[in-house]
Order: structure tokens, then sequence, then C-alpha cells
């Protein structure tokens, strides 16, 4: 009898079957990998207010420093007396991109906002971030009301240019006004949905607040989000040292909308250029458990 004829049905269904499981079992693997590839991926760029000594002597030689160390992508906190031209050739020069501009309120306002507009063209940056207030203008809830409604309309004025009006905290948006409202939520309920929310971390736990709480309730916003560290025991503690629940917060991000990690580190305890070092050391250690 040849092999053909001794191969019997029951072998025929056996060999069926295990086919089929192999078959499963690639799929199964095929869709694994496909849901890896899948995996939102949010770069992580630094604030260069962390280091602004460092850019303030050398700031083409600080972004060679701060490109070598392994981030993507810089946010400004000034320009050093350097033309957008030449800031985008350094920055090219680098392989970064621009993922922000600390942009102070005056500098988005009327006659203001069109220079500034074209200044973050130039740059390939969306991101106006407003990161202070002065006290004058947030003492009561109507203070805060003003400033949704005033929020609302540049951001409105900057969408047909593809760019986003945002505001960064410090720690006094958690510290009630009288009446027991908190200023962040007066802010962005009332602002319009094109607001951005640049949530800083630490700042925001300084003053109180939950930063997972607050990313899940304004996820849609949180398009950059600042990464810093909080510890009630160390405050000297960099990113993964202290207290933040870093896996719910990357969990919120990279289900939501976040295009961008920035990390913020002006401790100064040891030196800036070491500290972002460090900080985004740590930051893939995180990520690698």
């Amino acid at each position: 009898m040849s092999l053909k004829e001794n191969f019997t049905r029951r072998d025929f269904v056996k060999a069926g079957a295990g086919s089929l499981a192999a078959t499963w079992l690639v799929g199964c693997s095929g869709e694994g990998k496909k849901q890896e590839e899948k995996k939102k991926v949010i770069p992580v760029g630094v604030q260069l207010y962390s280091v602004r000594k460092d850019c303030e002597q050398d700031l083409p030689g600080t972004l060679a420093k701060v490109a070598e160390i392994g981030y993507k992508g810089v946010e400004f906190a000034g320009y050093y007396n350097y033309s957008a031209e030449e800031l985008k050739k350094m920055l090219d020069d680098n392989g970064l991109l621009c993922c922000g501009t600390h942009t102070q309120l005056p500098t988005i306002m009327d006659d203001e906002l069109a220079k500034t507009v074209e200044f973050n063209k130039i740059l390939g940056n969306k991101f106006l971030i407003v990161p202070w207030i002065p006290e004058e203008q947030r003492q009561t809830k109507d203070d805060w009301l003003k400033l949704a409604q005033l929020f609302s309309e540049i951001a409105a004025n900057v969408k047909e240019d593809g760019m986003y009006v945002g505001y960064h905290n410090h720690n006094f948006e958690w510290l009630p006004l009288e009446g027991g409202e908190i200023p962040w939520d007066v802010f962005f309920e009332n602002a319009s949905k094109d607001v951005v929310m640049q949530l800083d971390t630490g700042n925001g736990a300084s003053g109180g607040a939950d930063p997972v709480a607050v990313l899940k309730k304004y996820q849609d916003r949180a398009l950059t989000v600042h990464l810093k560290e909080y510890s009630e025991s160390n405050p000297d503690a960099l990113i993964g040292e202290g207290d933040t629940d870093w896996a719910k917060i990357f969990e919120i991000c990279e289900s939501g909308v976040t295009e961008w990690y920035i990390v913020e580190e002006e401790k100064d305890v040891i030196p800036p250029i070491e500290g972002i070092q460090r900080s985004l050391e740590n930051y893939q250690k995180l990520r690698a458990v």
C-alpha cells in the first residue's frame, strides 16, 4: 500500500485540525503584532526653561546636547535674540521639532497676534501656550470667566492657521476662590473646546490637584502634557522618584489626544543638562517596566 493510500479520513481530519490550529496561531500572532504596532507612541520633548542658563550662554550647543540626550523636540520659553529662521535652522541641524512655545499673553493679543503666529509658523509650531497669568488678573471667579472668554476668542482666531492656544498651570489654579470654586475648573469648563490644557503634573500636585483625575476630566484637551515629578517627602525628586502615578498618566494620555510629553525639570539640584538627561533616562525606565 502506498503512503497516499495509507492516509485515512481520520488522518485527514486530524491534519486539517492541526492546520487550522496553526493558521489560528499565526493569525493571532499577526493580530498581536498589529495591535502592538497600533499602540500610540508619544514623542518626548523638553521645555528649554529647564536649561535656560545653558541656552543663554550657548543656544546652538545646548540644542545639540538636547538632541544627543535623546529628546525629539523642544518647547521654547524665550528666543535668546535669535530670529525664527535661525532657530528653525538650529532645530533642523539637530533633528529636533518645535513641540510648543511658552508665549506670554500680551504677545497673542491684538496686533501682536499676527506676528506671533508668523514666528511660530516658521518654527513649525502649532501650540501657543500661555505659561503665566499675572496675579491681578486672576483674583475672582469673574476674572477667570473673562480669561476663558479671551482664550476662546484667541483660539478661534488662530484655528484657521492650524494652531492652538493653551494654558499651562502652576499651583494657584487649584487654590479655591471665594465661594470654594477651583480656578482651573472655572476656566476650562467655560473656555471653548479649542483651548488646550497643558497640565504640568508636578505643579498641579503641589497645589493639591490629582493629575490623574485632572487628565481624566479634561482628556480631550490634553494635547501636550508636562512631565514633572512631585514628592511630599523628597522635593528634589526627578521623574519616577516621587509620588506620581506615572502608569495611569501614560495610560490616559496614550488612549487620548496627547501628541507630546514635555519634560520640565527646574529644581536645579544638579546641573540642568544632567537633570534633563536623568529625567529622560528615568522616563525610559518607567516605560520598560
